[in-house]
């Protein structure tokens, strides 16, 4: 089993839009605030129908700052992202797959012009999650970090996080949703390809997970919002 080629081939050819799911793991758990909706109207659907996440990782009061988005896909909360951080801000998603990518560069220009902006603030990289230092993204140089339903489908979640990690300014902080399990899973479920696909075979074992972010670096763990 080869889980990035899977991946990449399950988001970038088997599906081809939300309702090409399975199950629901990979689907919004909780609603979006007003002000998120609000901005989401001027997005295209096409950015939409191709939105694989689980939850909404991307906090108020933004304005200025620069935001790294792992596992982009079809650019969605890069979009949103984009119109919170206002043209002084910046928005780079970073992303594995080619046709996810095409989706969210296509409409970069005309959502520009949605926005008023006079230039763009976002920008798509087509990157391993597992390798940020490959960015030319300078150390300590963003402000948030944000991810929706991803980590789960690295293989390799400590250098994911560790990458994070060197990226963050001081004080910088981490926003995701992803899914975890109470238990470490059987090598049955973590070898099904369309369990990694549907972001359920890769889930960390919710104690490993923590026990990786404190090795890192990350000592304050919050946990915001839990859907069951």
């Amino acid at each position: 089993m080869n889980t990035y080629d899977d991946v990449k081939e399950y988001y970038g050819k088997i599906l081809e839009s939300t309702k090409s799911l399975k199950t629901s793991a990979c689907t919004l758990s909780n609603r979006p605030s007003d002000i998120i909706l609000d901005i989401m109207s001027k997005i295209p659907d096409e950015i939409k129908n191709k939105f694989y996440g689980c939850g909404s990782t991307i906090p108020m009061g933004i304005e200025g700052l620069n935001i790294l988005d792992l596992g982009s896909g079809s650019g969605q909360d890069c979009y949103i992202a984009s119109a919170l951080v206002g043209e002084n801000g910046y928005v780079i998603g970073v992303d594995m797959t080619d046709e996810q990518l095409e989706v969210a560069n296509k409409y970069v220009d005309t959502y520009t012009n949605t926005l008023k902006y006079e230039k763009p603030n976002m920008l798509f990289k087509k990157c391993y999650i597992e390798c940020l230092n490959e960015l030319n993204i300078p150390k300590s140089s963003i402000d948030i970090v944000v991810s929706n339903c991803v980590v789960n489908l690295s293989p390799d979640k400590k250098k994911v996080i560790s990458g994070v990690y060197d990226l963050l300014k001081e004080g910088g902080s981490f926003y995701f949703s992803d899914v975890y399990c109470d238990r470490r899973l059987d090598e049955s479920v973590r070898n099904h390809k369309v369990l990694w696909g549907e972001c359920i075979a890769g889930a960390l074992y919710i104690e490993d997970f923590k026990r990786i972010c404190n090795s890192i670096g990350f000592i304050e763990l919050r946990e915001v919002e839990r859907s069951i």
